[in-house]
């Protein structure tokens, strides 16, 4: 495949696959908003110069823009489309057009609404998660050792073929992909074992290695690694009430990961080399179309979920922003004062920004090396 023809798959796959995330996400703020009676001026794909649109019956304009990294909507009484008030033009509203208007909403209607984004987010990983399932089944990894490799953390530790691993810091453990999950997350820690030998149970503490591996798109990452292998699998076939189950399931296990993740980010247990941007996006975007259509929505669903955590952090501009402030509303019945929410906005847009830049620069960097 020629470099210009994988740039361009890479890119059309990159906005194909963002353009309808960012559709549900801001879909789900809509949603409610039009149910709790918000006018909606504007629903954006993207930023920037609009490209087409057009205008409903009700008045909201929907818009494609140039630069697709992203969305917003718009509504009532707004300053922008960051959902900044404008407390200039809603003190000259009537009363009848700040019913219509966002900050006209109770506190708890306007929470719904903000947090109806990631909700939305969320449901589209669950919809993908059960379709997968349904189709493809639950098959699982036994997590019984079929190989000690050599110079491994297992090793040291003396674990021995035949061993089952029952549990990691408490936590049970019934499929080889948990201890994966476990000990990939952390770097140089010591993790508390439960292990299954014959008739013996035991405990034992373990410090994995770290070590540079390639993760599922080939790219070199560094990693916490056990040094064991297992081969033994079950399979079974799942009816669509099972599957949703296991795709709520599979949703919290990957929304906890991320949440964990961006700690040990916070706290310099991982490395900021691993944050990626849209380049990084866009470069698995094209690689899971080569994938095929199982791992195109497996992706959608992955970056699905990414995007509902990111926003529900605390950050003013994002949805977690937002709905801090409320909380704080709701428990001393008051809003907070316009300027400390207009600090709180831009200190949020800086914020956002300056990670944008960052991870942009990353990805390049990435390229390069």
């Amino acid at each position: 495949m020629s470099l210009t023809h994988l740039i361009i798959q890479n890119f059309f796959s990159f906005i194909a696959i963002i353009s309808l995330i960012v559709f549900i996400h801001e879909f789900g703020h809509f949603f409610v908003a039009r149910l709790c009676g918000v006018k909606v001026e504007e629903f954006s794909l993207g930023f920037g110069k609009k490209l087409f649109g057009f205008t409903d019956k009700k008045g909201t304009l929907w818009k494609f823009c140039l630069l697709p990294l992203g969305g917003y909507v718009k509504m009532y009484g707004d300053r922008n489309g960051a959902s900044m008030p404008d407390a200039e033009a809603i003190a000259k509203m009537s009363a009848a057009e700040k019913k219509k208007s966002f900050l006209g909403k109770n506190v708890y209607q306007r929470m719904a609404i903000v947090i109806a984004g990631p909700v939305a987010n969320f449901i589209l990983a669950i919809v993908i998660f059960t379709f997968l399932f349904k189709a493809n089944g639950l098959n699982k990894v036994l997590p019984i050792i079929d190989e000690v490799m050599p110079q491994s953390a297992a090793l040291d530790a003396g674990l021995q073929k035949g061993d089952e691993i029952i549990a990691i810091n408490n936590d049970e453990i019934v499929d080889f992909n948990q201890v994966r999950d476990h000990v990939m997350a952390v770097s140089a820690q010591d993790l508390l074992f439960k292990i299954k030998r014959g008739e013996e149970i035991f405990e034992i503490k373990i410090t994995p290695k770290i070590q540079v591996r390639k993760d599922f798109f080939g790219d070199e990452v560094k990693m916490g690694t056990l040094g064991v292998t297992a081969s033994q699998t079950t399979h079974q076939d799942l009816n669509l009430g099972q599957s949703f189950v296991q795709a709520n399931q599979e949703t919290y296990r990957i929304s906890i990961a991320i949440f964990k993740a961006l700690g040990e980010l916070i706290t310099g247990k991982r490395s900021v080399e691993e944050l990626g941007g849209p380049i990084k996006i866009a470069k698995y975007s094209g690689k899971t179309v080569e994938m095929g259509i199982t791992a195109v929505i497996w992706f959608m669903a992955m970056i699905s979920i990414n995007l509902g955590v990111m926003n529900l952090l605390p950050v003013p501009v994002l949805d977690g922003g937002h709905l801090f402030f409320y909380i704080i509303e709701a428990i001393f019945k008051k809003p907070l004062p316009q300027k400390v929410q207009k600090v709180g906005f831009q200190i949020g847009l800086s914020l956002v920004l300056t990670l944008m830049i960052f991870t942009t620069f990353n990805d390049i960097w990435r390229l390069f090396k």
